[in-house]
């Protein structure tokens, strides 16, 4: 596919997926996406799904929800300073479609896709993903089975992808919904493809940045092209293996995703306490002093009135820091505007911060060893594992299973299946099956809890 090439003018598009008409409202395109985005049901799940900890009753800790919030409003705040940045520009500053769109509403855009970077995410974190492609897995080795696949399909299902999964959210029509999914701006979706290509074409974690996973499910191909054609996006495809750079914005909201994680688990942790305040406080301290604009001594004077109250302390250090890396990843964004725009640029915003990397390094060594195989965590892992496996294996098994093959049970579970996920006979097992995860990565921690347990018997 040959494409113009991408330029700061063209690479933003206020067109809706899936939507031809234009409407005069007062809100501007691109706020409406927030609106659509913060008003629907899978947003409104990520509530009881996991970011990392298990959702405890007697202390408060993040969840999906509460993440993509916090996320949200630091790209904001990216795609403020960077949006007055490159208004700018000379080739902006003379286009007045572009000049507003950067001065008034690349925050807008990116706020939005942070708000839906997470919607893709199955219940219990990162073991979910895995396990939802445990049944496929296991079944590597059966010829026939594996034949009922093409190639790139059964890539998708071995290797479950929530960033390939939140863009089939954001697109996809179910049965008795509208064209077009969420119908956000092309802008909007092109912001959360962290990975633009299939899943044949990912190289894995050896591979550049963006084709360490892959973007898209084979059944949402179209989706995809329509979105690099729209808003202009690199090709490079190489063998027929469909993969694009990464789209401008995508940066911001990465960065965005990696400042908030990278701080608020160790909040997190110390609410439980996993990691002691002294320790945190060190970590936060390094990393505002790096930020010259910032009375180093004025901070920690701040610091010892508030150090009465431990979390109120760590609140004020994680906002400060939360600052420095957002300040400092807008210069790395601006120092690399050009190869950025270009699709040259193969490295994180966060990880291109010098005088940070020694601290951020330490905040994941301890974060591996005392947050992420804390025994609750771990626990919580294992048990969701086995639940998402579990349901995969039920109801993918039944629906393989010819129609009149099918026994009692078979029917039962399928009779399970909420009417936007119902498949027709007709359709190929990949697209039976892609129903089935629809509803599965769907579900919320405890909803799958609960229907696991009424599958096996355990719970009435």
């Amino acid at each position: 596919m040959i494409n113009n090439k991408m330029t700061w003018v063209n690479c933003f598009s206020s067109r809706r997926y899936g939507f031809n008409k234009e409407e005069s409202e007062i809100r501007t395109e691109y706020e409406r996406d927030w609106d659509r985005i913060i008003f629907s049901s899978p947003f409104r799940r990520l509530q009881n799904k996991t970011q990392v900890f298990p959702l405890p009753e007697e202390v408060f800790v993040h969840n999906r929800l509460t993440h993509s919030l916090e996320v949200a409003s630091v790209g904001r705040s990216l795609g403020k300073k960077i949006g007055k940045h490159i208004a700018s520009l000379t080739d902006v500053k003379d286009n007045d479609n572009a000049r507003q769109f950067y001065r008034n509403n690349l925050k807008n855009v990116i706020a939005s896709a942070c708000l839906a970077h997470d919607l893709g995410n199955p219940a219990f974190g990162h073991s979910g993903e895995e396990a939802i492609s445990k049944y496929f897995k296991n079944k590597k080795d059966d010829k026939v089975f594996r034949d009922r696949f093409s190639e790139c399909e059964w890539k998708d299902l071995i290797n479950f992808e929530g960033n390939a999964n939140a863009l089939r959210i954001l697109t996809m029509q179910q049965k008795g919904k509208s064209k077009g999914g969420f119908r956000l701006t092309y802008s909007t979706i092109g912001s959360i493809i962290k990975y633009p290509c299939e899943s044949i074409a990912s190289e894995g974690k050896d591979g550049e940045k963006h084709l360490k996973k892959y973007g898209y499910f084979k059944i949402d191909e179209q989706v995809f092209l329509d979105v690099v054609k729209e808003l202009n996006m690199v090709d490079h495809s190489v063998n027929g293996k469909i993969r694009y750079k990464r789209h401008p914005f995508v940066y911001l909201v990465e960065a965005a995703d990696d400042i908030c994680y990278n701080i608020i688990d160790l909040e997190d942790a110390h609410r439980l306490g996993i990691v002691e305040y002294e320790k945190i406080k060190e970590f936060l301290l390094a990393i505002i002093s790096t930020n010259v604009d910032e009375k180093i001594d004025k901070v920690k004077k701040q610091l010892e009135i508030l150090e009465e109250d431990k979390n109120e302390a760590l609140s004020y250090l994680r906002a400060k820091s939360i600052n420095t890396l957002t300040l400092k990843c807008c210069d790395v964004f601006i120092k690399n505007l050009d190869n950025i725009i270009e699709g040259n640029y193969n490295n994180t915003l966060l990880e291109d911060i010098p005088e940070v990397q020694a601290t951020l390094e330490a905040i994941s060594k301890i974060s591996v060893k005392k947050i992420y195989n804390y025994i609750g965590v771990v626990k919580l892992e294992l048990a969701g594992f086995r639940i998402m496996s579990g349901l995969v294996e039920d109801f993918v098994t039944a629906a393989l299973t010819p129609k009149d093959e099918r026994e009692k049970e078979h029917k039962k579970i399928l009779e399970l299946l909420p009417k936007q996920f119902h498949f027709k006979e007709d359709e190929s097992d990949y697209e039976k099956v892609m129903h089935i995860i629809d509803f599965i990565a769907g579900m919320t921690d405890l909803f799958a809890l609960k229907l696991y347990r009424n599958l096996r018997g355990i719970e009435i």
